[in-house]
């Protein structure tokens, strides 16, 4: 069950309107790295899990990722303003002119509509989290990208916020990573003579690498920072 509360996670504003940025922000809305895939992915994943605290991890993670898609959404509002403007609009925002009505559409930064192709889901625990680690950090590095092509404070503002909470939950699924060692395909890892074999193919040069540690890697909290 799912609850509407009709706050924002947390409050959006623009110093004024901006169609263009508006496209570009349509990116995380309905692009492959945004806030539509991520609440979509985690739901999906979280149907199969067990273990009660990683499937309130999963729900609650993806609940958020809805309360970020609103906050994208809200954003990309107030950048279109009120006035469709088609002659005036660029590649990439003319459709919220001619076929929207300004309304943000589950599309790419290119007008292109979002898929559940996007999803990672393989019913192992351990792939999956895998999967959900490096979503979030591709969905930091898009903020990264979105917060430097804008001078609207604003937007930065929701885009810092946005982009360190991307951070906050890599680390939780950083952290539930390391509670499910030797369970799934991670069980057994590392243990027979080819999981420990490194093939050094890049000659003239040094093996900068070895396999000799049988298991399998764990995280560590990593540090929070904004964006350069």
């Amino acid at each position: 069950m799912f609850k509407h509360d009709k706050a924002l996670l947390q409050e959006v504003k623009v110093d004024g309107p901006n169609p263009a940025y508006a496209a570009m922000m349509q990116e995380q809305l309905g692009g492959p790295h945004g806030e539509l895939k991520a609440a979509m992915q985690y739901l999906s994943q979280s149907f199969r899990i067990k273990d009660p605290q990683i499937k309130d991890l999963f729900l609650d993670i993806a609940a958020e990722e809805l309360s970020h898609m609103e906050m994208v959404a809200t954003t990309v509002n107030l950048l279109n303003g009120h006035v469709l403007d088609a002659k005036n609009a660029t590649i990439g925002n003319i459709q919220a002119h001619v076929s929207t009505g300004l309304t943000p559409a589950l599309t790419s930064a290119s007008g292109q509509y979002w898929t559940a192709a996007y999803i990672e889901e393989t019913g192992d625990l351990a792939a999956d989290i895998l999967s959900n680690i490096a979503a979030e950090q591709r969905a930091k590095v898009v903020y990264e990208y979105l917060y430097r092509q804008i001078p609207d404070k604003g937007v930065r503002q929701t885009i810092d916020f946005l982009l360190n909470r991307e951070e906050a939950h890599n680390t939780m699924f950083r952290e539930a990573f390391n509670k499910i060692q030797d369970t799934g395909s991670l069980k057994d890892w590392g243990v027979t003579k080819d999981s420990k074999l490194y093939f050094n193919l890049s000659t003239p040069g040094d093996q900068y690498f070895n396999a000799d540690n049988p298991n399998p890697t764990s995280f560590n909290t990593p540090n929070s920072g904004g964006p350069n």
